[in-house]
């Protein structure tokens, strides 16, 4: 267990922004995570995974956590199917890339989303038709206040679009350890997406040859075009959650727009890219200060050097009332504002 006061959270957020907290805690096990729980009652406490979600608003005047958990463990096999049990402090994309090493396959769509593998669980990460609460299992927790180990199924987690039951009603109450993926040795490509299918096609990548390889290098190419390189541009990737809107809203907005992206759901309701409103708005590549909008993605918010997480918020603001006023739709930030 490592721990540091007064300590700088530059290298734990995505966004840049050079906010510190009281008391840094990393921890490597369970046993140690409960050696810290006495210590939290009386006072504020925030556990962060890799800071891909987080937008740092001020300086954080209690504890931060952090899992050092990063330990991968096949538990179970049967013909095809293999349950991978991993550490939530493990980078996400270090872990897609063990398993397609490894010959484990299904996590393919999610390369190179940012975070852990703790979050993916709390965020139910997605993209290209993928989402992880269609192949998570199980998520091992640690209650707050009894330091019990308790688990959950995936059907108790109440997962929905980047939601979950820990971002509602156990937020801040369970910490979550490991979580367990289902996942199958015969790799079969998910290429429900039609933008994914569209660049296989230009690479001329049909679907009886392509490989689990093809399908991640494809992957990484295409997020690495459309996104800052996290290293030199300070970003949380996609800023905000795509609006779902009721078919009449939605109607309504096809007469104006004709050409609007859009994807239908099975409830009826219709999902609006928030990136395509966001530049329907003449936000894309507009700057404010030092907080810019990517010129490639209209969804990612950008701190272009020396932006306080307050300017982040005040671009994000100005850009949700001129959707509003445009579409009638109040966007929602994907981000957490501490």
């Amino acid at each position: 267990m490592t721990e540091h006061f007064n300590y700088s959270l530059l290298p734990h957020n995505t966004f840049h922004i050079d906010a510190r907290c009281r008391r840094y805690v990393e921890y490597d096990s369970e046993d140690e995570l409960r050696k810290i729980l006495p210590s939290l009652t009386h006072e504020r406490f925030l556990h962060i995974g890799g800071g891909s979600n987080l937008l740092f608003l001020q300086d954080f005047p209690g504890t931060i956590l952090h899992s050092a958990i990063r330990s991968v463990d096949i538990v179970k096999s049967d013909g095809d199917d293999v349950w991978v049990r991993v550490g939530a402090g493990l980078d996400w994309d270090q872990f897609v890339e063990y398993c397609i090493q490894h010959g484990l396959y299904g996590l393919e769509n999610l390369s190179l989303i940012p975070g852990e593998v703790g979050a993916s669980a709390v965020q139910n990460i997605g993209a290209y038709g993928v989402e992880a609460a269609d192949l998570l299992t199980l998520v091992e927790t640690i209650d707050v206040t009894t330091g019990e180990i308790e688990s959950m199924r995936a059907e108790e987690c109440q997962y929905g679009y980047r939601t979950s039951i820990f971002k509602n009603s156990l937020r801040g109450k369970r910490f979550v350890t490991h979580v367990t993926y289902k996942l199958s040795r015969r790799f079969v490509p998910r290429l429900d997406y039609a933008a994914l299918r569209r660049e296989l096609e230009a690479r001329g990548l049909s679907e009886d040859v392509l490989t689990a390889d093809d399908l991640r290098r494809v992957i990484i190419d295409v997020r690495r075009e459309k996104l800052p390189e996290p290293s030199e541009t300070g970003s949380a990737g996609s800023f905000f959650v795509n609006p779902v809107v009721n078919r009449e809203h939605f109607e309504r907005l096809l007469a104006a727009y004709p050409e609007m992206p859009h994807y239908l759901l099975p409830d009826g309701n219709v999902k609006i890219p928030a990136g395509w409103l966001i530049q329907q708005a003449g936000w894309r590549g507009r700057q404010v200060g030092r907080a810019g909008v990517w010129p490639k993605q209209a969804l990612v918010l950008t701190n272009l050097g020396g932006a306080t997480g307050k300017d982040i918020l005040a671009l994000s603001d100005a850009i949700c009332t001129d959707v509003e006023k445009s579409f009638g739709i109040v966007l929602q930030p994907e981000v957490n504002f501490i």
